[in-house]
């Protein structure tokens, strides 16, 4: 769906994201933070009082299936109740679209297989009419038929909300970034957000942001949506990792303009080992 301009239509993105508490043990926020960007598109945050990551989760509806991307760092679900909290999302969402019900699935994927993106896939074991995609590249073809890994992309169907699978290894070797065509949102996982960019082959990613570049140059993408907030509003300033408390953070989203920008940066490190900042992310390329 467009507007009359030929561009998806704007959501919600006016949110203060929680950032933990000065004393994490009394933080009055629930462990996971649920903003609606739209009436079929979920963004959630686990709080930084329950782990430092406080990855970004997205949850997507479409008329057959939802799609929930990552599942975050945390385990146990008595301190991360992530299934409790998309049973009870989705069952909001059949309530308003009961034409839905019955048989109604969920895809479990992952922006990547680093842990603090995986940690909660074993609380959806066992969920009827549920698929939980697995971490390594050759779980990840053979789930989205992605031959011809990296360079072909995929595309995914939801029942009447597509996404477009483009492969996005650098970071780490299952990296897959997501399009959704019905708002723009570019799902682009740890490989770009306002933080701590870790490269772990310098050609391999350089070749993903090309990729992307190619891709928002062809299709329309208002947002790029990461799943980590480490930098401050001070330019080029950066939170320790380990942080449990950011009380100064930017927004998450970013403009496609900043991609070709982390581009720029990667070609003057030209592979090289090191920290090369930005005003709004940082990278670290590993030795």
């Amino acid at each position: 769906m467009t507007n009359a301009q030929g561009k998806p239509p704007a959501g919600d993105l006016d949110v203060r994201w929680h950032a933990g508490w000065p004393s994490a043990k009394h933080d009055p926020a629930p462990e996971i933070q649920v903003h609606a960007y739209d009436a079929d598109t979920v963004i959630l945050r686990q709080n930084k009082s329950v782990h430092y990551e406080a990855p970004f989760l997205f949850l997507l509806f479409g008329a057959e299936r939802a799609l929930l991307l990552d599942t975050g760092a945390t385990e146990e679900e008595r301190y991360f109740p992530l299934r409790r909290t998309v049973d009870g999302l989705v069952a909001q969402w059949l309530g308003r679209n009961p034409g839905a019900a019955g048989g109604y699935g969920l895809l479990v994927a992952h922006t990547h297989g680093h842990g603090d993106h995986v940690a909660g896939d074993g609380q959806f074991a066992g969920r009827a009419d549920t698929e939980v995609v697995g971490h390594g590249v050759a779980e990840v073809v053979e789930a989205f038929g992605l031959a011809g890994w990296p360079e072909r992309p995929g595309r995914l169907d939801l029942g009447g909300r597509v996404l477009d699978l483009v492969p996005g290894p650098g970071h780490q070797s299952a990296g897959l970034v997501f399009h959704d065509r019905r708002t723009g949102l570019l799902f682009t996982g740890d490989s770009f957000y306002p933080g701590r960019i870790y490269v772990q082959d310098p050609a391999v990613f350089a070749a993903t942001v090309d990729r992307l570049l190619a891709f928002c140059a062809a299709n329309p993408v208002t947002h790029l949506l990461g799943c980590h907030i480490e930098m401050s509003t001070t330019p080029g300033e950066d939170y320790p990792r380990g942080t449990t408390y950011q009380p100064d953070e930017p927004p998450l989203q970013l403009a496609v303009e900043r991609l070709r920008a982390l581009r720029e940066v990667l070609a003057e490190a030209g592979g090289r080992p090191g920290v090369y900042g930005s005003d709004d992310f940082v990278v670290h390329i590993d030795g």
